[in-house]
C-alpha cells in the first residue's frame, strides 16, 4: 500500500518531465526548420490585369462583355454611339472641299496673272515697233520742215506722236512690272491656302481615328472582372468600363519581413501552399526582389523625420514564379492567400 502511494506521488513529476522533454523536442525540431527555411503567410498570387477604359464619350449602343466571361485580344466589348461624331466629319469633308477650291482659285489667279503679263509684254513690243517708226517719222519730218518741204503742224504732229507712243512704252512697262510684283503676293496666298488645306486634313484624319475609338476592344486574352456600364448609359473618355484578369500567367508575391531577406536570394526554391488547396503543394524559385519596401508604396508613406517615430519591421516584396502554372489556370486566382516556404539550406 505504501508502494502504491508512493507511485501516485511521482506521476506528476514524471508528467512534467515528459510534457519539458516534448518542449525540449518542438523547440528543437522548430529551431532545426527554422535554420532551414523561412516563411511568410504575406504572400498572394498575382496577375496582370488590363482596364477596359473608352478614348471618347458619349452614350453606349451595345455591350458585349458579360461578368467573369472569356474574351479574347480584338474582341469588340463596348460599341459607343457615334452619330455626332459621323455629322462632323461631313461638316469637316466640306470644309475642306471649299479650301481646295479656294487653293484652285489662287492658283488660277497666278496663271491669269502670268497670261496678262505676257500679253502685256506682247503689247510692250508692238509699242517699241510703233515708237521706232514714230521716232524717224519726227526726225524726217524735222529735216523736210528745215528744207520747207511740210508745214509746222505737220512736224508737231510727228512729234506728238511719237512722245504719246514713249508716254504709252512707260506705262506697259509700269503695268508689266507691277503684274510681276504681284506674282509674290499671289504665291504666298497659294501657301496660305495650302497649309488651310493640310490643316483641315489633318483634322479629318484625327476625326476619322477619333470614330474609330468608338468601338472599345478587349487589349489582351483574359476574363472580364466586374464590368460596370450597361447599354445607354453616358460614359467619359477614360472611364473604367470593367477590367480585363490575364489568365495565361500568374506569379506570387510573398512579403518577407526585412530581417529574412538576408537569408534569401534569387533562384531559392519555395514551396507553396494555397489556403484554397492545402493539398496542392506548389514548387516555385525566387525571381526577384522589390527595391523599395511595401510601406514606400503605400499613398502616405511612413516619414522618420516626422519626430513620431516608431521602429517597425518592414516587409519587403519579393516575385516568386510558379512551375507548371499552366496546368493549374483553372485553379489559381489573382489574390488567393497563400504560405510560401523557402529553403534556405
Amino acid at each position: 500500500m505504501a508502494q502504491k502511494k508512493s507511485f501516485k506521488n511521482y506521476i506528476p513529476r514524471i508528467v512534467l518531465l515528459l510534457i519539458v522533454i516534448g518542449a525540449m523536442i518542438y523547440a528543437y525540431k522548430k529551431y532545426e526548420y527554422n535554420q532551414m527555411y523561412e516563411t511568410t503567410e504575406n504572400a498572394q498570387i498575382e496577375t496582370y490585369t488590363m482596364p477596359v477604359v473608352p478614348r471618347v464619350g458619349g452614350y453606349v449602343n451595345a455591350v458585349n462583355m458579360k461578368d467573369f466571361e472569356q474574351v479574347k485580344k480584338g474582341q469588340l466589348l463596348v460599341d459607343i454611339d457615334d452619330s455626332e461624331q459621323q455629322l462632323a466629319l461631313v461638316e469637316m469633308d466640306a470644309m475642306y472641299q471649299q479650301l481646295l477650291t479656294d487653293v484652285e482659285n489662287a492658283k488660277a489667279t497666278i496663271r491669269n496673272t502670268n497670261m496678262t503679263i505676257a500679253a502685256a509684254e506682247s503689247n510692250i513690243k508692238t509699242t517699241v515697233l510703233r515708237k521706232e517708226k514714230a521716232q524717224k517719222d519726227a526726225n524726217r519730218d524735222e529735216k523736210l520742215y528745215a528744207d520747207n518741204a511740210i508745214t509746222k503742224r505737220q512736224t508737231d504732229d510727228s512729234k506728238s506722236n511719237f512722245d504719246v507712243l514713249n508716254a504709252q512704252y512707260d506705262s506697259q512697262k509700269q503695268d508689266v512690272t507691277a503684274s510681276k510684283s504681284r506674282i509674290d503676293v499671289l504665291t504666298s496666298n497659294v501657301h496660305k491656302a495650302e497649309a488651310a488645306l493640310m490643316v483641315q486634313r489633318a483634322k479629318i484624319d484625327q476625326q476619322k481615328l477619333r470614330l474609330t475609338y468608338s468601338k472599345v476592344y478587349a487589349s489582351e486574352n483574359g476574363k472580364i472582372g466586374r464590368k460596370s456600364v450597361e447599354p445607354g448609359q453616358f460614359i467619359q473618355p477614360g472611364q473604367t468600363l470593367a477590367t480585363i484578369v490575364q489568365d495565361s500567367l500568374y506569379w506570387v508575391v510573398a512579403n518577407f519581413k526585412e530581417t529574412q531577406i538576408r537569408r534569401l536570394a534569387v533562384g531559392q526554391e519555395v514551396k507553396i501552399i494555397l489556403d484554397a488547396y492545402p493539398e496542392l503543394e506548389l514548387k516555385g524559385k525566387i525571381a526577384d526582389f522589390s527595391d523599395a519596401t511595401g510601406a514606400k508604396y503605400a499613398l502616405l508613406p511612413p516619414d522618420n523625420a516626422s519626430g513620431n517615430f516608431v521602429k517597425v519591421t518592414q516587409k519587403i516584396p519579393v516575385k516568386i514564379t510558379i512551375e507548371g502554372v499552366e496546368k493549374l489556370r483553372d485553379k489559381l486566382r489573382a489574390g488567393m492567400s497563400l504560405e510560401a516556404e523557402v529553403k534556405v539550406k
